[in-house]
């Protein structure tokens, strides 16, 4: 090394410790993610996100479940075990829970604590532990918790811990001090409070096992389906018994069979003189046995032999510590890097791992398949997800995407139709409009889908031209028959539903998701060629008129034009009153006009034209978000003046933070030429994630609020469906590194950047060149690149983004 490259070695090395990036990128060191993450955030005020261990996008997770429908709330006031499957944020009841298991001290026998001739003893509400959230940790890969008190009256306690890997997981209990012996139940009978248990197996196997299965009925009242599970224990148990709804028979070896949510469970006994902590190592399938024995096997052991639990929790950890690296903030205080990173978590928990180790899954046929070379994914919750969470991982984890786009393609393949809402290996049908399509083309833009466009286009034409069969689970567009012949999907609340949810049920709402449908898959056929499907579907993108009612009128503020339901003789629907009012949800899923009549973003200069120019348009945008007081106090005025409640989303006219159809509207203001108020809205919505319990804005919804989340923090938002289309606004951090998944890395930088206060897009460059528009395409920034904002805290009237030519068109404006 020559003395003048040493001198500027050590200059460039001075320079970088005075940087004002320097102390952010120390607190934000590798080692340090997996803990940046708090996974207690989103597990109060029905956030329903699960504070336990989990895997990126794994197959088991463990985490406590009590008194809520969804599995924990951080105000449960007991532990009534620890679940072993999840699926975290969504809104409705049934989401796993299954395998349920506590450790407990005291006598089980007859007129014991756990009294075998007493079946309600072995009731989870009745043993349910209390606890403290003092000494509490939750984060990446790694959950502890301290049981104070449960049947046996343990003085001292039991700590639990939890570590999870793709396909197996690890607990370990620790007994206090002077107990001889310990009890570790296995409650195969109960799971979430509301997850009903049709029927379970336990046998206990040799001196360390137990396995069996467990069938269950899920997700919004929707199909049985079953986990098989074994558990094995680092030591052996010097008694066991399973109970049923008779009571326990001790060491009871043979398979036990129970049904109806009924009582049914093992127990096993440890001797505590050789040692307090107990560790067990659990697996599920939703195969078969062998399956969870395979997963246990391959995640659980090394060499023939079970991991420790503190060699499972340093691999979970390092796992998540390069999941979490691969985006990197500079800027912003602790709390701000906490929910950062615990949203790219929430983030890339779903969809959950479906193949297991061998490759086998069972897909919507309901027979044995394997996925040979890949990952076969479950549980998409594709009305959310399509919106935000899609997108960010196309982007992020490009291999997965493909994974997750042949996964959708394969429930197609085997089951005959494309999914809505897929939970295990059945369709749910819970929620509304086309949401596969949109999930589906953007996932081809993104390139997720390289060499099987064909295969894709075909099955989502069959969805967009036809109705599932009668005899078939999927719902498909229900309400196509009325909509390919007339433009819109009718109102008609006594239309026959095979769930709790048909389009029909939500014309008005189904009719907007068809037409952004139909204009996402436009793209898609033009691209590969077919040209007259392209130019009905893009026809079709316009539907959003055939529902839009210019002679209603919101008589208090005004505004005239909305979207209305039709019903099925082609007439408005009129309220009983004789009236008919925007702020209505009759016609509109978990909304209002008001909240879905942005829901137009494919043809945004159609949407401007009727709501008379873009001047009229901003001003609807400001009564909607309450503009003026999110500028007079933006950390605080969106809960004062938004809709509050994560389910208070009837009658109502402003912004819903806390649901899915207007969530892009932020970023309509940029579409109508003022994107300096969009930063405003963002500033004032991000507020609303804290590093606290409740700090996700209603649902997680599987990842979508916080890949909202995370798009706004970021400077880009996928705003139009199948475009590529990326909108640029004020990041909230000063530096973004994010690796794209591919070799290629994209840096944004936003110098003097602070979420704190409203700031605003002076000019832009994107590698190094001046840029005028308020977009980017996906295509520019997949090779990486870099984004540099220049921002300033005068709102601009005029200036960058403000030109009709910054925004783009819309894929299915009408030609001119």
């Amino acid at each position: 090394m020559t003395m003048n490259l040493a001198r500027a070695l050590v200059l460039a090395l001075a320079c970088a410790a005075c940087s004002p990036f320097a102390r952010a990128q120390e607190t934000t060191a590798p080692s340090d993610l997996p803990k940046q993450v708090n996974t207690f955030i989103g597990t109060k005020d029905d956030g329903n996100t699960f504070p336990g261990a989990s895997a990126p996008f794994g197959l088991i997770q463990v985490s406590p479940i009590g008194e809520h429908y969804a599995g924990w709330r951080y105000d449960d006031p007991k532990i009534r075990g620890f679940g072993h499957s999840f699926i975290s944020g969504a809104g409705c009841w049934e989401q796993g829970g299954q395998l349920s298991v506590l450790p407990v001290t005291g006598a089980i026998g007859p007129g014991g604590t756990f009294d075998i001739k007493k079946a309600d003893r072995f009731d989870q509400k009745n043993y349910s532990a209390a606890y403290t959230h003092a000494g509490e940790i939750g984060e990446a890969g790694y959950y502890k918790v301290h049981l104070t008190a449960a049947p046996g009256h343990n003085q001292g306690g039991i700590d639990a811990e939890a570590t999870a890997l793709t396909r197996a997981a690890a607990e370990r209990y620790t007994f206090a001090a002077g107990e001889k012996q310990g009890h570790i139940l296995v409650n195969a009978g109960q799971a979430n409070e509301r997850h009903w248990v049709i029927g379970s197996s336990v046998q206990v196997v040799g001196d360390r096992a137990v396995e069996g299965r467990i069938l269950t009925k899920s997700f919004c009242g929707g199909q049985q389906y079953v986990t098989w599970f074994r558990m094995e224990f680092d030591r052996p148990f010097s008694a066991f018994g399973t109970w049923d709804e008779e009571g326990g028979t001790p060491s009871s070896r043979v398979e036990s069979q129970q049904g109806d949510g009924r009582p049914h469970g093992a127990w096993f006994t440890f001797d505590l003189k050789d040692g307090r902590a107990i560790t067990a190592i659990s697996a599920i399938s939703h195969v078969d046995a062998e399956g969870a024995r395979n997963n246990l096997r391959a995640d659980g052991m090394r060499n023939g032999k079970l991991q420790s639990f503190d060699a499972m929790r340093t691999r979970a950890q390092e796992v998540w510590r390069k999941e979490l690296n691969s985006v990197r903030i500079a800027g912003g205080n602790a709390d701000d890097r906490a929910v950062f990173y615990t949203a790219l978590y929430h983030s890339l928990l779903q969809p959950l791992t479906g193949s297991d180790a061998d490759g086998r899954y069972r897909g919507y046929d309901t027979q044995v398949h394997r996925a040979d070379g890949w990952t076969y994914y479950e549980y998409f919750s594709l009305w959310d997800i399509y919106r935000a969470q899609n997108q960010l991982l196309a982007m992020l984890r490009p291999q997965r995407a493909r994974d997750i786009a042949n996964s959708v393609l394969m429930i197609q393949q085997q089951g005959g139709w494309l999914p809505r809402w897929s939970y295990a290996n059945f369709e749910t049908n819970v929620m509304t409009g086309d949401p596969v399509t949109p999930f589906l083309v953007d996932l081809w833009r993104f390139g997720a889908l390289e060499g099987r466009e064909r295969q894709a286009y075909a099955a989502l034409r069959q969805n967009a031209f036809g109705v599932p069969p009668a005899l078939s689970r999927s719902s498909g567009r229900a309400g196509n028959e009325s909509y390919l012949s007339r433009g819109f999907v009718q109102y008609d609340r006594s239309f026959p539903a095979k769930s709790m949810d048909v389009d029909p049920h939500h014309g008005g709402s189904a009719t907007l998701e068809y037409a952004l449908a139909d204009c996402a898959l436009a793209q898609m056929a033009d691209a590969i060629g077919e040209k007259s499907d392209a130019a009905t579907l893009r026809e079709r993108g316009r539907n959003w008129r055939k529902v839009w009612d210019p002679g209603v009128v919101d008589k208090e503020l005004g505004f005239k034009g909305f979207p209305r339901p039709r019903l099925t003789d082609g007439s408005w629907y009129v309220a009983p009153d004789g009236a008919y009012s925007p702020r209505s949800n009759h016609g509109f899923h978990e909304g209002t006009a008001w909240q879905y009549q942005w829901l137009v973003q494919q043809d945004a200069q159609g949407m401007i034209e009727a709501m008379g120019g873009r001047e009229s348009a901003g001003r609807r945008l400001d009564a909607f978000f309450a503009y003026d007081e999110l500028v007079k106090d933006p950390l605080h005025a969106a809960r004062k003046q938004w809709v509050v409640g994560p389910y208070d989303y009837y009658n109502q006219f402003r912004y819903n933070p806390n649901n899915e159809p207007d969530l892009h509207s932020p970023w309509m203001y940029t579409l109508v030429g003022q994107p300096s108020k969009t930063a405003t809205v963002l500033r004032a919505a991000q507020a609303l994630f804290t590093n606290a319990p409740d700090g996700v804005t209603g649902n997680d919804d599987l990842g979508t609020m916080s890949a909202w989340y995370l798009f706004s923090a970021i400077g880009v938002f996928p705003a139009v469906p199948g475009s590529g289309q990326l909108l640029l606004h004020t990041p909230r951090f000063e530096r973004i590194d994010i690796d794209l998944g591919n070799g290629h890395s994209l840096r944004i930088a936003a110098p003097g950047a602070d979420g704190r206060k409203l700031q605003y897009i002076q000019g832009l460059t994107i590698d190094a060149a001046a840029h005028e528009q308020v977009w980017v395409d996906w295509q520019h920034l997949r090779v990486g690149g870099s984004i540099a904002f220049k921002l300033t805290e005068a709102p601009p009237t005029q200036g960058w983004g403000t030109a009709v030519g910054a925004a783009p068109r819309s894929p299915c404006a009408e030609s001119r």
